[in-house]
């Protein structure tokens, strides 16, 4: 699969299956609930140290116990595999520090 090569929901349907984030126009989105405001900002340092990692950088929605991700790659137009990457590693952070899918 080519970085570049924008997917279909029916090509991220099964990585996404059971997971916070749906695959939603040209965008992966997802919202977690977490504890409370300081949580969610130390949710979204985590992310941000990843973002920086894969230089693949989610537009995000920050409030008092929640936050919520959009990941596309704005430079093809779509969902990528990148944003499946980012996606991952977002689960991969909230279940960590315990954020739940949902807002």
């Amino acid at each position: 699969m080519n970085a570049r090569s924008i997917l279909s929901p029916g090509e991220t349907a099964d990585e996404l299956a059971g997971g916070a984030f749906g695959h939603h126009g040209d965008r992966l989105v997802a919202a977690y609930s977490t504890a409370d405001f300081a949580s969610a900002v130390r949710f979204l340092d985590a992310v941000a140290v990843v973002a920086d990692e894969l230089n693949h950088h989610p537009d995000v929605k920050l409030g008092w116990g929640r936050i919520e991700f959009e990941l596309s790659s704005h430079d093809v137009g779509g969902v990528t595999s990148r944003d499946l990457e980012l996606a991952a590693r977002i689960a991969g952070i909230a279940a960590e520090q315990g954020a739940r899918s949902g807002s």
